[in-house]
């Protein structure tokens, strides 16, 4: 029986992300279907439109057989690191092929580019791109010479993890039906980015979501989220020990709190070159949840699960038997609580219940 991987955001859940899941199905009729999700946050340090509980709740109903969490300290970060994280946990659970989108779906290509950049000749060519100014997404296209799209650039980083690992994972692409960056098409299946520029431009996204998931959108008050990073921001005596937050940036961030009207208005008075407004975003988030530089010298390879069917509660016997550890370090989960609590204030959603109980959905 094959153990099929997925690495997905649900940010929010769409009928790409539906269509995804039944041509793995479809491929592979049997198999055991291992998901892991980011939860409160996503790898863009921007706030999930749907809380993790929900999203867990949506990926079971539609045949996911065990999910398993992302932590936050490794969702809210470079794409390497969600990669690679995502990754070890899927070998831990005996996954044998990873199956993603993209929008070239040349898995050659691909796997050609993730073995060049492991290569110093290509390291030194992107920090020379680096050094003129360009930012890591611009400096990765021009040192490969290709030009590719976001989630072409997110299946290089798989490879890449899987090379780095030597897990026995085969990598396998499907074509998207859609482009990432596609803002305007009104077509049945758009981007997750389509659809979040279409509710904060108050259109209709119901053609594009699967009909009852509308009910589990938050609306999300980026005013409070705003707040309480203003707070964390003036009162943290030290904000160089938070992860993201690089020589000089504490102390323009100090600066420019006072003089910023929101979120949006805060990083484009920081953003350069050498800070994408992503990045920016995710340093924000970093130091709204008190994630520090010295947390990522403590990963670990635990294994968290939010929830399974009882065809996935079988395989974890197995899992178990191969001693597998199912909680988080208590660091890691202290994170977890403070962003369903941040989650809870800015979306009014008591996630927080499911987060202290600790305990997986059982879809039986």
């Amino acid at each position: 029986m094959e153990i099929v991987g997925l690495i997905c955001e649900y940010n929010p859940f769409h009928n790409g992300h539906l269509y995804h899941i039944n041509k793995i199905k479809e491929l592979y009729p049997d198999a055991i279907l291992v998901l892991v999700m980011s939860g409160y946050f996503t790898e863009r340090g921007e706030v999930s439109l749907i809380s993790k509980y929900n999203k867990t709740k949506i990926a079971l109903d539609y045949g996911v057989d065990i999910v398993i969490e992302l932590p936050c300290l490794y969702t809210v970060n470079s794409a390497d690191i969600f990669a690679e994280e995502s990754i070890k946990r899927l070998a831990a659970l005996g996954v044998t092929k990873l199956v993603f989108g993209s929008e070239s779906a040349d898995i050659d290509k691909l796997k050609s580019i993730a073995s060049s950049q492991e290569l110093e000749s290509f390291n030194e060519s992107v920090r020379k791109e680096l050094s003129k100014g360009s930012n890591y997404p611009t400096a990765l296209s021009k040192a490969c010479g290709v030009t590719l799209d976001s989630n072409d650039l997110l299946g290089v980083s798989y490879i890449k993890a899987i090379n780095k690992l030597k897990v026995h994972i085969e990598p396998i692409a499907i074509k998207r039906t859609n482009s990432y960056s596609d803002t305007e098409s009104e077509c049945n299946v758009v981007s997750a980015l389509n659809i979040r520029e279409k509710l904060n431009s108050g259109k209709s996204i119901e053609k594009h979501i699967p009909r009852y998931n509308i009910n589990y959108i938050n609306s999300i008050d980026y005013d409070k989220l705003f707040s309480l990073i203003k707070y964390k921001i003036i009162t943290s005596d030290n904000l160089d020990e938070y992860l993201g937050v690089d020589e000089g940036l504490s102390n323009k961030l100090k600066k420019e709190i006072y003089n910023s009207i929101s979120l949006d208005d805060l990083i484009k008075r920081i953003k350069s070159k050498r800070y994408t407004y992503l990045r920016l975003q995710r340093m924000l988030i970093h130091i709204l949840l008190g994630i520090k530089k010295s947390d990522m010298s403590n990963i670990d390879n635990t294994v968290r699960i939010l929830g399974f069917t009882d065809k996935g509660k079988q395989h974890l016997k197995h899992c178990k038997s191969e001693n597998i550890s199912f909680k988080n370090t208590d660091r890691l989960y202290t994170i977890e609580q403070s962003a369903a609590y941040i989650y809870h204030v800015i979306t009014c959603d008591e996630t927080t219940k499911y987060e202290t109980l600790n305990k997986p959905i059982n879809k039986s």
